[in-house]
């Protein structure tokens, strides 16, 4: 019997501003709240809630999980990769 796979996960990307944001986290805390909310967005990269705005663009998407105080700001590519613009804590 071939083994079970849960569903497949969005693969992660950040910005160039995401990117500096990262290069600034110090406490493994931070690092652990971080992680905890791009596995969530990973599993479902439609739990975050859209942001309105223009519609030329990506649908941006906000996040925030209560219990870590993080917000992401992203979007959802067509492949369903989801590219972080902002990690933002609360």
């Amino acid at each position: 019997m071939a083994p079970q796979h849960g569903p497949r996960r969005a693969r992660i990307a950040f910005s160039d501003s995401a990117a500096k944001q990262l290069e600034n986290i110090a406490s493994e805390a931070e690092i652990h709240a971080l992680d905890r909310a791009l596995v969530v967005v990973s599993v479902d990269p439609e739990v975050g809630a859209p942001i309105p705005g223009d519609t030329a663009g990506p649908q941006l998407r906000e996040y925030t999980d209560e219990v870590e105080r993080v917000r992401l700001l992203y979007w959802v590519t067509a492949l369903k990769t989801v590219v972080v613009v902002a990690y933002i804590e609360v």
